[in-house]
């Protein structure tokens, strides 16, 4: 799938977090943070290695005492993605991230404000060959910014802080850096990231903080970090939701998929929202084809729809899917009818046919069946529904005639 938002990103350079190569044109990366203490060595690492099956490329650890720098000793070496540690208010925290072998740090410019220790973490990263994320948070702005800038936050603010920061880093030769500037705002974040997008050429790390838990929170964040996205802006994106964090890595990956930026992984599942003239318990169907493919990694889109009347056109661009009719369930593949198959294989069916088109291609997959007697099938069922149900079962046309009195 191409996008034209991939001919239009943004030239910025390039760093390497661990063995992933951030900025440059590099792949978008999708980034998430533990919730586990650091310091629970085995826990972390559990919840690492299902945010990397979810589809995270870096992972960040809170680094905030020296039981958890020590952790992070233990930690990195086993990780299955490279870490970054997420140093609060000690400098001193910083180096005992990087003694821990860390693949990157996060510093928060609102938090360490003196330009010695910020310069001594610069030239221990670089002497490291570490990278640092720059993370300003709209919530945690040095004291003095907000003086200068009204006593509220604006994007300029943020993009100050951003660029003081920076230039500490620069009087000591270190460059290996991503920005980020977030804030709970979405167009006090886009407006930032835009304005600092012009300022440097750095890569940026985007993300709306403290989005908040499902569903609002992923609205959120989808609003800010697709906008600046499909603007060409951004090499790294972190959904920060309150919930699991293996949900923030599904939506971060599914977001890149659905934006053409990366390549789909999984299954694309779609399904229609249910109506009067469905078949079946879409939901059901659904959740149960959501938890069968959950593990495989087929690049398909595929599609449940609960009627055979209108699910195939309506569906027709999805790769393969399944339409419900007279208590049968009618397979198609680019829209055209391809099998029937009982209600209670169908899940089972299309899981079947996903691994085979995958292996085999499209056009091998419609030569193994007989076309055209699946399309009379599906038709005969599609008569006999419209008999039964009539052609307003929704009460579409009632609801015409209310508009069209107004």
């Amino acid at each position: 799938m191409q996008n034209s938002s991939q001919n239009i990103r943004k030239k910025t350079r390039q760093i390497v977090v661990g063995d992933v190569l951030v900025g440059g044109g590099a792949p978008i990366t999708v980034q998430s943070m533990t919730t586990t203490k650091t310091a629970d060595v085995e826990g972390t690492l559990q919840q690492i290695y299902a945010l990397a099956a979810a589809g995270a490329d870096i992972v960040r650890c809170t680094c905030n005492d020296t039981a958890a720098a020590e952790g992070l000793a233990k930690i990195v070496p086993r990780s299955p993605i490279p870490v970054v540690a997420d140093v609060h208010n000690q400098y001193k925290m910083a180096l005992a991230a990087i003694a821990s072998g860390v693949d990157c740090l996060r510093l928060n410019p609102g938090n360490i404000k003196n330009p010695e220790h910020i310069k001594a973490v610069a030239e221990s990263a670089g002497e490291n060959a570490i990278p640092i994320r720059i993370g300003v948070n709209g919530g945690s702005l040095h004291p003095d910014l907000y003086k200068k800038y009204g006593g509220k936050v604006t994007p300029e603010a943020m993009v100050e802080s951003a660029m003081t920061e920076l230039s500490y880093f620069e009087e000591v030769g270190f460059e290996n850096v991503k920005i980020s500037v977030k804030a709970s705002d979405i167009s006090l974040m886009v407006d930032a990231y835009r304005q600092l997008s012009e300022a440097t050429d750095h890569p940026l790390h985007l993300g709306v903080t403290e989005a908040g838990p499902p569903p609002s929170g992923l609205i959120k964040s989808t609003a800010g970090i697709a906008t600046l996205l499909l603007e060409g802006i951004g090499d790294t994106i972190r959904f920060s939701l309150t919930a699991d964090p293996v949900q923030e890595a599904k939506a971060g990956r599914q977001l890149l998929e659905a934006l053409g930026l990366r390549e789909r992984k999984n299954v694309d599942l779609i399904a229609c929202p249910s109506c009067g003239r469905a078949e079946i318990n879409v939901y059901e169907v659904a959740e149960k084809a959501q938890t069968a493919f959950e593990e495989k990694e087929i690049p398909l889109q595929i599609a449940i729809m609960g009627c055979v009347v209108n699910g195939p056109g309506e569906a027709r661009d999805a790769d393969l899917g399944i339409a419900a009719g007279n208590k049968r369930g009618h397979l198609f593949v680019k829209g055209r009818n391809v099998a029937v198959v009982k209600e209670d294989e169908m899940v089972e069916t299309l899981v079947e046919w996903a691994e085979f088109i995958t292996e085999h291609g499209v056009e091998a997959a419609l030569e193994r069946v007989d076309l055209e007697k699946a399309q009379k099938e599906a038709e005969r069922d599609r008569k006999d529904l419209l008999a039964e149900q009539g052609d307003d079962v929704n009460e579409d046309q009632k609801r015409v005639d209310l508009i069209r009195k107004i």
